[in-house]
């Protein structure tokens, strides 16, 4: 079995799939891509992914791409029985982690992308109503954890993990986390609990030295 990670240092959503490859023991073997160097629009990588985004896999001639699918793809198909915690099969629970991770991609990721990355790209200045999008959304963050250590049930799940990447984000950038009691404590446990946290605090600061 062989698969291989095409992986951007610096990407949030990379560092969300190698920690959940670490969480399920599952061992990949990470390409380094430079998008700044235009390795996502090489021919070799468009005839797997014409999409060119990263993180994608390629499992056995199977190619995936978006970080939320990479993840569950790769707790239901390689995850032991201790790991189904981080994606159990029951409905409700599983409709919970959804919400959260849909939440993460739709809405917490992209008001910090709005307001931290695209004026970097775009050559633009920082708008004030996109920085007050980013503290509006940490705010329903921070009610989802009300008296909760973890961000959709008892446990760990991939929705902690994929908030993580994207709390690491925000964190790096300046985001002053401090004011929203709840999402600070629990990103000072998520550190501490989730594996390969580390390689999420190196993609952290990897961004920050971009920025």
């Amino acid at each position: 079995m062989s698969i291989d990670l095409y992986y951007e240092l610096g990407s949030p959503p990379c560092a969300a799939v190698y920690m959940t490859a670490k969480a399920i023991g599952l061992k990949v073997n990470i390409i380094e891509m430079d998008l700044m160097a235009g390795d996502h629009l090489k021919p070799e990588f468009l005839a797997i992914n014409p999409q060119h985004c990263v993180p994608t896999i390629v499992d056995n001639g199977n190619a995936i791409w978006e970080s939320r699918p990479i993840m569950i793809y790769l707790v239901e198909k390689y995850g032991k029985e201790d790991s189904e915690y981080l994606y159990p099969k029951d409905p409700t629970k599983r409709a919970l982690i959804n919400q959260r991770m849909f939440f993460d991609v739709g809405t917490f990721y992209q008001k910090a992308l709005d307001y931290y990355l695209m004026p970097v790209f775009s050559k633009t200045q920082k708008k004030e109503e996109d920085y007050n999008k980013l503290e509006e959304v940490t705010g329903f963050l921070n009610t989802f954890l009300n008296n909760q250590t973890y961000a959709a049930g008892e446990t760990l799940t991939l929705a902690d993990i994929s908030l993580f990447a994207s709390a690491m984000c925000v964190y790096v950038c300046g985001f002053n986390l401090t004011k929203y009691p709840n999402v600070y404590k629990w990103f000072e446990h998520m550190g501490k609990v989730v594996p390969g946290a580390d390689e999420n605090k190196k993609a952290g600061e990897i961004l920050k030295t971009f920025l």
